[in-house]
């Protein structure tokens, strides 16, 4: 059966479990590597460097190149068997600074490789692998729906991802396979850190700007991101997890 344009597949019983995550060898990437195979399922990461969680299978890409992620996809796809669950997480990023001021196009390339270019080709090559059940999940941010200065590409890029995931989940009307974008805040993770001047500043302004008081752990996000997983009724969601920001 087709719907769309899009193969339906039934879903086995004995159907198995795989979680792709691009950029999972760090931060955010890597709790959800972790949060997976916590829950049995298969993980593969899909990064410049490894995943250090056992069981992880790693395949080298650099996803700014779109063609590296298509090679990686087509690699996947060749272990998946006949009917296999697969949520596709979109989760490598760049966060460098620019504005309207200081544009800088290669900035600006490397955020939307990372984050539309590659998952489009990506997706493209494990959707025929995809049954029922399956899904194609997206990292955005906070930033995917307001702005902040001297962020140009990231927040393009963010807001870019919603549109991708919107566009999806009319692609794949009826096909069983569905789609939601979750939005971390301020989350506790190596490229975060890097960005902190001063961390005794950074900590002050946290606690001032987000209820909860605090950093979001990476783990919090990677739970949602399997809840996420497991729960098709968030189709076309975009889901905030930032602890009430300040507005």
């Amino acid at each position: 059966l087709r719907r769309a344009g899009v193969a339906v597949r039934g879903m086995s019983t004995m159907a198995s479990r795989t979680a792709v995550v691009t950029g999972g060898s760090s931060g955010i990437g890597r709790a959800v590597a972790a949060s997976f195979r916590s829950k049995g399922w298969d993980v593969h990461n899909i990064s410049r460097t490894p995943c250090s969680i056992e069981g992880v299978v790693n395949h080298a890409a650099d996803l700014m190149d779109p063609n590296q992620a298509a090679n990686a996809g087509n690699v996947i796809a060749e272990t998946l068997g006949d009917s296999s669950v697969v949520c596709l997480v979109h989760n490598a990023a760049s966060h460098d600074s620019d504005s309207a001021a200081c544009f800088n196009a290669d900035n600006m390339a490397i955020a939307l490789a990372l984050s539309i270019f590659s998952p489009g080709a990506l997706t493209n090559k494990l959707l025929p692998k995809m049954d029922r059940g399956s899904s194609v999940l997206f990292v955005g941010s906070t930033l995917s729906d307001k702005a902040v200065a001297n962020r140009a590409s990231y927040v393009t890029s963010k807001h870019a991802v919603v549109g991708l995931m919107r566009s999806y989940a009319q692609d794949l009307f009826g096909s069983g396979v569905h789609t939601a974008v979750v939005c971390p805040g301020f989350t506790d993770t190596p490229m975060l850190r890097r960005s902190m001047d001063d961390e005794e500043a950074a900590g002050e302004f946290i606690r001032g700007f987000v209820s909860v008081g605090r950093l979001i752990d990476a783990s919090e996000i990677a739970d949602l991101i399997v809840f996420a997983a497991e729960n098709p009724s968030l189709n076309g969601s975009v889901l905030h997890a930032n602890g009430g920001q300040k507005e």
